[in-house]
């Protein structure tokens, strides 16, 4: 028989105390690390809150009623959560001007309101994936691809949704749209309903619903919506919406968000169907301004 030093098993050596003192310490880090987590989230809300419920300056203020009428016709709760919305939307949304455009409080404000009119019958966050507001002094140029592919050169345009994070607008058409409120041709509300759409990834005409089971009257509606425009514009035949809304699903519901809330009387009579959906996704109804 071998003879040497006799080594105790680690079993041995690891005391029950050992065993205990080291669970403990762990649960004590664990403990920490959710305390900390939960003092952030706190944190953030109620930086969130704060800055939700900040009045607007008085400047910003001029520069809606100036230049959104439509947003004197808000209940109290609406203009509420418009101005919350405002807030938070400036305080994270990066704005660059192109094409020797000068960004000013009233460039930004005017378009931050406009896109959170789309917002105001919800609680939500203001388009998370959102990054960056490009900003040209009229139509522009882009040859970047559209929603689904296709390149045929440069093309003059007024707006465009991109899913990487950013949004280009024309600002005498953000204008003009913020201005004629019965038109209904905005291109703030159509870019914007862009980036809802794509909120889930895919730009397919189908945004993120609260209910799984609303997806079903959604598609449903919504498809026949779409090939009746088809229709109507392959035969001519007037239309409420734009045309344009039968280029494909995506720029349907772009086109059908404008008209709703720039002609809410005109859909609803057209397209009761198509107006109660998006009545209940939007949770709003237009037809009270009116």
């Amino acid at each position: 028989m071998r003879c040497g030093k006799f080594r105790a098993p680690f079993w041995i050596k690891f005391q029950p105390s050992d065993f205990v003192t080291a669970f403990i310490t762990a649960a004590a880090a664990l403990l920490l690390l959710a305390v900390a987590s939960i003092a952030a989230v706190w944190k953030r809300r109620a930086e969130h809150d704060k800055l939700f419920n900040t009045p607007l300056p008085e400047t910003w203020r001029k520069a809606i009623e100036k230049n959104l009428p439509i947003a004197a016709k808000l209940n109290p709760e609406q203009r509420r959560k418009l101005n919350g919305y405002i807030q938070l939307f400036l305080a994270d949304k990066v704005f660059e001007g192109q094409g020797g455009l000068e960004i000013t409080d009233e460039i930004k404000v005017t378009v931050a309101a406009q896109a959170c009119m789309l917002l105001i019958g919800r609680d939500t966050e203001v388009y998370p994936r959102l990054k960056t507001i490009i900003l040209y002094p009229g139509t522009y140029k882009s040859g970047r691809k559209g929603l689904f592919g296709g390149d045929n050169g440069p093309e003059a345009r007024l707006g465009e949704s991109w899913d990487c994070g950013v949004v280009v607008l024309a600002w005498n058409s953000v204008l003009r749209g913020a201005h004629n409120i019965v038109d209904g041709h905005n291109v703030v509300f159509h870019e914007f309903a862009h980036q809802l759409d794509q909120e889930d990834g895919a730009a397919d005409g189908a945004p993120i619903l609260e209910e799984r089971s609303a997806y079903s009257a959604w598609a449903k509606v919504c498809s026949s919506e779409f090939e009746e425009l088809v229709n109507d514009a392959e035969l001519g035949r007037k239309s409420v919406m734009d045309k344009y809304g039968a280029t494909n699903p995506a720029e349907f519901f772009a086109v059908a968000t404008e008209t709703f809330f720039e002609q809410p009387k005109q859909l609803s009579g057209n397209h009761p169907e198509l107006y109660e959906e998006l009545k209940a996704y939007y949770k709003l109804d237009p037809l009270q301004w009116n």
